[in-house]
């Protein structure tokens, strides 16, 4: 999983809507994306509109104006935003897709399809919904933005003093979103708000020495005179001190005396007003298909079914000769399956890390500048954190992307497990994908940024099948710890759409991975209050993993003895992801290439 990442942070504002906009000249390279010109103006000034609502992503980019800078997360704000993406609409529809050629017609399409998902989702005021969850709220926010600034001179110190100057601003957004939920009945469920309290409880009573937000400022540049790091750092505290720690105190007041005692017990979005619009809304974003969540359902049922026979046999290959459920119990409880402190899990993250790499060159014919570092979890934020993510980095700004590896509660982290979570989260997975989707600098800005959850996902968790080619998988219990986490993403499907469309209550969903996974039991209860609090992401994985490897057999089938699996790879990755259909599309075309390529 990707740290809230999409690559874009406009996912961490899905209430984020555009200001008044004025189109301004577009950046001189931004012809060469489009042949056509009315496309290509579209192009820039859509490029122009992002950089201005998202300057999280645009920061990252090295835009040093936008380091200083937070998106807006209040409704008004995304309700200003319909008339500019409706003029983004209509100059797109006034332009002949027919007469464009084969790259320009696959930009237009997916921006039409970004800008149509935009604006449906402003009448369903999703942000009343989406201000908290499982792991808290504005403060992992600020939290991640804290993680991953890189301070190198004066400059960079006063654009994350400004940062911190419009977070409290953040905080009284997301909570008039949280309190419009209340007062609509979009609202979280019980567990979901104690959860979050865990996190934002601790962050109220943070202190100057123990505030990430300080962190940055820690170890400041020789460039910077002794005196000014002073000055710097006491801005800094006064800043927190003045202007978020009260904030932060309000959000958890908030939470613990005025939202707790109106949350319900019941889960599920079919149990709120308006609920099974917004979740059927939600499924066909996260999977980029039109699948209604009775189909992603079935899906998943005959997946789980599919998966469990192979996990059988690797169980008789592990010389096991007791039933299914023992032999979950033996791999839950057995302390060879376990690291023996922080450090010995982190030490075999980062060996397997490497031997990942060292397996890249015969699948990939481009690989990505940007590196990356095996990193532990903050420990102030592990309790609610899943096993692993993926942080993106940052050429420009000298950031490296992470593979995060929680280092808490030993017993529940299985070192079966390990190797699939090593490739979904660094390499082959995640940390190869989204950083060549940051560097594809020949395609369109908005492609760089966007959020396409089933390619990223799916990307993830079809690289876990890629350890099979790698031969990364050492013994039985690893191969059974694949097939384990691919069951994990089959019971998504199954728990989420039972959970949000279904009405299940917790034990009907707990049940698919309790029986059919070896996950251990502190991982299932995280998991499942991740989909309570965040409905629909869940179904992107196996959708598009599916959706993948569907597509490589086709390949295979229609090319033969001309398939070369590192330009497949590539013709996958390097111009960035697609929704599903779209993704068709391009591989499609990719396919005849080749072939014409063959016979010349």
């Amino acid at each position: 999983m990707k740290t809230v990442v999409a690559v874009s942070a406009i996912a961490l504002f899905a209430a984020c809507a555009a200001p008044a906009f004025a189109q301004t000249p577009a950046p001189a390279t931004a012809a060469r994306h489009a042949e056509n010109p009315a496309l290509a103006s579209v192009l820039a000034d859509y490029e122009a509109y992002l950089r201005s609502i998202d300057p999280i992503t645009a920061g990252m980019e090295g835009d040093r104006a936008a380091q200083s800078k937070l998106p807006d997360s209040s409704r008004a704000f995304e309700v200003a935003q319909e008339p500019t993406l409706k003029g983004f609409a209509d100059r797109l529809a006034a332009i002949d897709a027919s007469t464009l050629n084969a790259d320009d017609r696959i930009n237009h399409a997916f921006l039409t399809y970004v800008i149509k998902r935009s604006r449906d989702r402003i009448p369903l005021d999703t942000g009343r919904i989406d201000a908290f969850n499982s792991e808290g709220g504005p403060g992992q926010l600020a939290g991640y933005l804290a993680s991953s600034t890189r301070i190198a001179s004066r400059a960079d110190a006063d654009a994350w003093i400004a940062r911190l100057e419009g977070l409290a601003q953040i905080y009284k957004d997301q909570l008039a979103n949280a309190r419009r939920g209340l007062e609509t009945g979009m609202v979280q469920p019980r567990s979901i708000v104690e959860n979050a309290l865990t996190l934002v409880e601790p962050e109220a009573a943070l202190t100057p020495a123990t505030d990430p937000l300080l962190r940055p400022l820690a170890n400041l540049p020789a460039s910077i005179p002794a005196a000014e790091q002073t000055a710097l750092r006491e801005r800094a505290a006064k800043v927190v001190n003045d202007s978020i720690m009260p904030e932060r105190r309000e959000w958890a007041r908030f939470l613990r005396e005025d939202y707790l005692p109106a949350a319900p017990e019941t889960l599920g979005l079919v149990n709120r007003p308006g609920g099974r619009d917004m979740y059927a809304y939600l499924v066909r974003g996260y999977t980029t298909t039109d699948l209604t969540p009775d189909q992603v359902h079935e899906i998943g049922r005959q997946e789980v079914a599919r998966i469990r026979a192979r996990m059988d046999t690797e169980m008789q290959a592990a010389g096991w000769t007791g039933d299914f459920a023992s032999f979950l119990n033996f791999l839950r409880t057995d302390p060879q399956f376990y690291a023996t402190s922080r450090e010995d899990l982190l030490e075999k993250a980062s060996e397997m890390a490497k031997r990942s790499d060292d397996g890249l060159p015969a699948l990939f014919g481009t690989l990505p500048r940007t590196p990356y570092g095996v990193r532990p979890v903050p420990r102030e934020i592990e309790a609610n954190y899943t096993t692993g993510r993926y942080n993106p980095g940052s050429m420009e700004n000298g950031i490296a992307g992470g593979y995060m590896v929680n280092t808490s509660s030993l017993d529940q982290r299985p070192l079966y497990e390990l190797p699939a979570l090593t490739l979904h989260e660094a390499v082959p997975g995640h940390h190869l994908q989204i950083a060549l989707q940051q560097e594809a600098e020949e395609g369109p800005y908005f492609r760089r940024s966007v959020d396409v959850t089933a390619f990223v996902e799916g990307w993830g968790l079809y690289s876990e099948f890629l350890g099979e080619e790698m031969r990364f998988y050492r013994t039985p219990y690893e191969r059974f710890g694949r097939l384990s986490y691919e069951m994990w993403r089959a019971c998504r499907l199954v728990a989420d759409t039972g959970i949000h469309w279904m009405g299940w209550d917790i034990e009907q969903a707990r049940a698919c991975f309790r029986d059919n996974s070896a996950l251990a039991p502190l991982n299932i209860e995280t998991e499942l209050q991740r989909y309570i609090g965040w409905p629909g992401q869940a179904t992107a994985y196996k959708i598009g993993e599916i959706r993948l490897r569907e597509i490589r057999t086709r390949a295979e089938r229609e090319l033969g003895d001309r398939f070369d699996v590192r330009r497949f790879h590539d013709a996958l990755l390097v111009d960035g992801p697609l929704p599903m259909a779209l993704l068709d599309e391009r591989m499609d075309r990719w396919i005849a290439e080749e072939k014409a390529r063959a016979a010349n």
